[in-house]
């Protein structure tokens, strides 16, 4: 069945605590936090657009609030407005952003794990699209997600996910003996590994392997099905890709970003 990048949900992971990032977390919720002015969450979607996917379903939990106020103020916060204050009616003067998405906010529970946030949200607001994307609300690359559809569709699979080659985070020291360094790479790339890089898409079917009990966690129990029962395909992506896991990671996401180096940017 042939689909298109404006026919598919997009939903993204906008409820855990993200305790490893403490220092922004306690004040707002982990997919807010700002590289460059604007909160990763955003950054993420414009990659999306990019591609063509224009509705984004938040499933949201921690802190939800503070990214329902963003998205109602979207067009005033980006906009010359005026507010008359007796009534307190206000008008946008203009629209200055290109975003045209249609955007759901689902709250999907405070302590909800991940798998059951997608079948929650799901539930509600897939419609009656075959095929969806989900993603977290915390990673940026530079990958072709419209190809990353069209290979899905092609193998036929009920999973697929993006494939990613980083550098390890570690210098890789190779020794001649017990104590002559023979080799130093700062940052070397873990050769024919590939991790998940966090960018999914699903046929309907999906549905099967989770449900809405808040303890069912998306990257156990039905994705380790999945790859059992040969229904997961692993689309390649040898480019940029990076995820925001600590203070450290959110600063060189930002400094990539001001000095106008930044892979993902659109």
């Amino acid at each position: 069945m042939m689909a298109f990048p404006r026919d598919i949900p997009v939903f993204l992971l906008c409820g855990g605590l993200g305790t490893r990032l403490r220092e922004q977390t306690e004040f707002m919720p982990k997919p807010m936090v700002p590289i460059g002015g604007r909160p990763i969450l955003w950054h993420v979607m414009r990659t999306y657009a990019h591609h063509g996917f224009k509705r984004f379903v938040l499933c949201l939990g921690y802190k939800a609030e503070v990214i329902k106020d963003y998205f109602l103020n979207y067009s005033s916060m980006n906009s010359d407005f005026t507010v008359h204050l007796t009534t307190n009616e206000v008008d946008v003067h203009s629209i200055d952003h290109e975003d045209d998405w249609q955007v759901t906010l689902a709250y999907t529970g405070q302590a909800t794990m991940t798998g059951a946030r997608v079948a929650r949200a799901a539930a509600k607001y897939l419609g009656d699209a075959e095929h969806f994307a989900v993603t977290y609300g915390d990673g940026l690359t530079d990958a072709n997600l419209a190809d990353e559809l069209r290979f899905h569709l092609a193998h036929d699979r009920i999973w697929t996910v993006l494939g990613v080659n980083p550098p390890s985070r570690f210098g890789e020291l190779k020794l001649n003996g017990d104590h002559e360094v023979r080799v130093f790479d700062e940052k070397p790339q873990f050769g024919e590994s590939w991790i998940n890089g966090g960018y999914f898409l699903f046929d309907r079917a999906f549905l099967d392997y989770v449900d809405t009990d808040e303890s069912c966690v998306l990257e156990r129990q039905p994705l380790v099905r999945l790859a059992q029962e040969g229904q997961l395909s692993m689309y390649r992506h040898a480019g940029y890709w990076s995820c925001m896991d600590t203070q450290r990671d959110c600063d060189r996401l930002g400094h990539l970003w001001s000095v106008g180096k930044a892979p993902w940017r659109i």
